[in-house]
């Protein structure tokens, strides 16, 4: 057991490293970075499919789309309209790492880059380990999964800043209760921003659009 968690401090300190050098690299360039995290088809790639072609023409997007197996997430990206998408398929791997991300940022252009979206691995429970040099994590739950998630996964609750809850549309169709959601959420995380959004009907993306508006003024403000 002891040989087990050495090998994990081993492994996480190194990806800690890479994360530092990481966010030095993309402050340095004043690029707010997202990672977006959440259980499998909770919306993370309609969300961002949505956010280019409502922001596309604004801000200046580039985005890293993690897979296990595909590469569908990011065609998907590309046919809304990004221009600067690039796929990384973990070959298994329950979750991206500093190391994948690295890689993958070799090979992108990110002059003039505004707002750099790291498309994570559908896993509440890996990703919530691993740093990406991320300025802040932004877990997605939808009203078609429980309204206990937050207290199952309290890590990736705890680490992340912004809540998403999807699919609002389809509220009253299960016993998913919203406020009992968000209740729990932030009974881990009581500074958590909350939106609650639909892709499918365009519902309070609004306010995410602003928020990320703000998120870039506030990075590009910085000396």
């Amino acid at each position: 057991m002891s040989k087990k968690i050495t090998v994990e401090k081993k492994v996480l300190s190194e990806n800690d490293r890479l994360a530092a050098d990481i966010r030095k690299k993309l402050e340095k360039q004043k690029i707010v970075t997202l990672n977006l995290v959440s259980s499998p088809g909770s919306g993370k790639t309609s969300l961002l499919e949505r956010t280019l072609k409502e922001l596309g023409n604004k801000f200046n997007m580039a985005l890293i789309a993690g897979d296990v197996q595909t590469e569908n997430d990011a065609d998907r990206l590309k046919r809304a309209g990004g221009k600067n998408v690039r796929p990384v398929i973990t070959g298994g791997a329950c979750h991206l790492d500093a190391r994948m991300v690295t890689r993958a940022l070799d090979e992108m252009n990110l002059k003039g880059v505004d707002i750099l979206f790291i498309e994570n691995v559908g896993n509440l429970v890996c990703p919530s380990s691993y740093d990406l040099g991320e300025d802040m994590k932004v877990v997605l739950m939808s009203t078609t999964e429980g309204d206990d998630k937050p207290l199952k996964y309290p890590s990736m609750f705890r680490r992340s800043s912004v809540l998403i809850i999807n699919k609002i549309d389809l509220l009253g169709l299960s016993n998913f209760d919203i406020k009992q959601a968000e209740k729990n959420a932030r009974t881990i995380n009581a500074d958590l921003k909350v939106f609650e959004i639909s892709c499918l009907k365009e519902t309070g993306l609004e306010a995410w659009y602003d928020w990320l508006g703000n998120q870039v003024t506030s990075k590009k403000g910085k000396k």
